[in-house]
């Protein structure tokens, strides 16, 4: 079987599309783990995932422009695969919950292709996940449930 291939489409209206990001040596579990993020952030601009798509060993994507911001550049570039898992909140910046490394993106799918993630025994729900290119990180949009594991809460 021939290397997968991953390209980026824009959406134009009537138009149809306009390639805008091309990854020709990317493994599938990579492919997999940007396919279940929503947005795509890259040279500051927030993409929004419209719908995917295979041809042959084509993994395509289709976006909208979401927002547009300055880049932002980690000053230090996570070592690994950063996850942030983030309550759901703009009002306080959508604050940081947890924070992990993993080995490799199918450990990141396992994360955020969850409904529901438990953080220090407190439940909270998926809203939508994010490949921030720009930071070098996945980022996981959570809200509480307000349920606790019965361990925990003992």
């Amino acid at each position: 079987m021939a290397r997968p291939l991953l390209e980026y489409r824009l959406l134009k209206g009537m138009d149809g599309f306009k390639p805008i990001f091309h990854y020709p040596d990317i493994e599938l579990e990579q492919i997999l783990a940007r396919r279940e993020c929503e947005f795509f952030v890259k040279e500051g601009i927030t993409y929004r995932q419209v719908s995917s798509a295979k041809e042959g060993n084509l993994f395509l994507i289709y976006v909208e422009i979401f927002e547009e911001e300055p880049v932002t550049d980690p000053l230090f570039p996570p070592q690994g695969l950063m996850l942030e898992i983030r309550e759901l909140n703009p009002r306080k910046n959508h604050p940081i919950l947890k924070q992990e490394t993993y080995e490799d993106h199918l450990d990141i799918l396992s994360v955020i292709g969850s409904v529901y993630t438990y953080i220090k025994g407190a439940e909270y729900e998926r809203d939508s996940a994010e490949i921030d290119e720009d930071r070098s990180v996945y980022i996981l949009y959570v809200k509480a449930t307000g349920v606790m594991l019965e361990e925990e809460a003992l």
